[in-house]
């Protein structure tokens, strides 16, 4: 069986980002280093960042009160997440007395800026996203009220009357394929509309990499990343993967093999934006895989 690799792989330099802003407190001891939800959608890392002092505190969503008490606040430092926040929970965090250091990526941060701008314009902003992703509900806050969250034709078809100043933007991470057609759909109800496809680089070039092992004749693709990573989740359905989930750091179980030499010809497999290096050297086939893949078999 032959085993191809995508080009790219590992964490987006958004996440290192945050990862490294996180750490450069912690290795200067200053303890405890929170964080508002988790930093990053990847369990694993999360618990390596723990062992350094790195807590996670609040909610996946970043939308539950802390309880911080002003000895604890004098000490710590709440860093904001690569995903970002609404300006309202902004406001909040500064207001528990903590140091505070945004980490969000800088990608999102200009998806953020347009809708801010375009809201104090007039405009109303129709998101393409998950709604329940932190990303989004960071994006919805600034909006001012009038944001809207589609995930398919029919959410665009159940738009109120948005008037003439209608603007689009995507969550970083969501397929470019598929913007592009709930953006022509969009503009048959609002034919003005400002489209901007703020899907990031990095997710691009992950979502390019699986058609490019498809076109080389992979039968099966596994995709490496954390569970709640909607990077890693957008690209499996790039690859029509049935499902691709990552076992614990450290456990060098071997894979059901069994299941994967089911494909006699060809497996590829890339990271999601989430998943750091560290995990991919499993896949080395003298080492077995660290994955426990479920694989299913492409259409065509």
């Amino acid at each position: 069986m032959k085993v191809l690799r995508a080009k790219s792989a590992g964490f987006c330099w958004g996440v290192e980002r945050a990862i490294d802003i996180a750490r450069e407190y912690a290795q200067k001891g200053r303890h405890p280093v929170y964080t508002d939800g988790p930093l990053i959608h990847n369990r694993q890392m999360m618990e390596v960042l723990t062992g350094e002092g790195i807590r996670e505190v609040g909610d996946y969503r970043s939308q539950d009160k802390l309880t911080v008490t002003p000895a604890t606040a004098a000490a710590a430092v709440m860093v904001v997440r690569a995903h970002g926040i609404s300006p309202d929970r902004r406001q909040y965090l500064k207001s528990l007395g903590m140091e505070f250091r945004d980490a969000t990526c800088p990608d999102v941060g200009i998806i953020a800026g347009k809708v801010r701008m375009h809201a104090k314009k007039g405009f109303r902003t129709v998101i393409f996203g998950d709604p329940q992703h932190p990303e989004v509900i960071g994006l919805l806050g600034y909006a001012e009220g009038q944001g809207h969250v589609i995930s398919g034709p029919a959410d665009i078809d159940a738009l109120p009357d948005l008037g003439d100043k209608v603007c689009m933007v995507s969550q970083s991470t969501m397929f470019t394929d598929e913007f592009e057609r709930l953006a022509a759909h969009l503009r048959t109800r609002f034919p003005s509309a400002l489209i901007f496809d703020t899907i990031c680089g990095a997710t691009k070039d992950r979502q390019s990499d699986v058609v490019e092992l498809r076109r080389q004749g992979c039968e099966a693709i596994v995709v490496i990343g954390g569970r709640h990573s909607a990077n890693t989740g957008e690209t499996r359905q790039t690859g029509r993967i049935t499902r691709a989930a990552l076992l614990p750091r450290g456990d060098r179980r071997r894979t059901r093999l069994r299941r994967v030499r089911a494909f006699r010809r060809r497996r590829g497999h890339r990271g999601g934006l989430d998943p750091g290096f560290s995990d991919r050297r499993g896949l080395s086939p003298a080492r077995g895989l660290v994955l426990k893949p479920f694989l299913g078999r492409f259409p065509w």
